[in-house]
């Protein structure tokens, strides 16, 4: 009995984790997870994070997402003297056979313009990636805790949409 109880637990885990992980496809380009931490009540932004896969021969470029939010962009982080500075990015590039990963502390989407509605766990909002040559794809963003497993994170909550 103990055996099948491992077996069937183990069952469970791989089911959850399979429901949890999501990912979508546009020709060579494969987007992983996309996910938003939530956010404090105050928040005026959140950040949102995903990894794209260039399965391709040919590079590509993440040019612009799209979002039912005031303002949307794509931003970096750079660290100067100890303190993290995020900062606007006309594309990020996908270079062929390579992984891209927007994340905390680095590459991301910001969402600007939350106002009285922040990212509540369990959540889920739209948005539309816009790639250079493989064309748009619609995504889903699901909203997750911080929990501190996605490396160190940012807080977003003091950006509004006048970046």
């Amino acid at each position: 009995m103990t055996i099948y109880r491992l077996a069937l637990a183990a069952t469970f885990a791989l089911c959850a984790a399979a429901t949890s992980a999501h990912e979508y496809r546009l020709g060579d380009l494969v987007i992983d997870h996309p996910m938003a931490f939530e956010t404090a009540n105050t928040a005026m932004s959140g950040g949102g994070y995903l990894t794209i896969v260039n399965e391709g021969e040919t590079p590509d470029r993440l040019v612009a997402v799209r979002a039912d939010f005031p303002k949307v962009m794509l931003h970096g982080t750079e660290e100067k003297d100890g303190v993290a500075r995020m900062f606007h990015v006309d594309g990020i590039d996908i270079p062929a056979g390579e992984s891209v990963a927007l994340e905390p502390g680095g590459l991301h989407v910001m969402f600007m313009g939350l106002r009285d509605d922040p990212f509540e766990v369990g959540e889920t909002f739209s948005a539309t990636l816009v790639f250079e040559q493989a064309g748009e794809v619609d995504v889903v963003f699901n909203v997750e805790a911080r929990d501190g497993s996605h490396g160190a994170g940012m807080d977003h909550s003091g950006h509004d949409a006048t970046h």
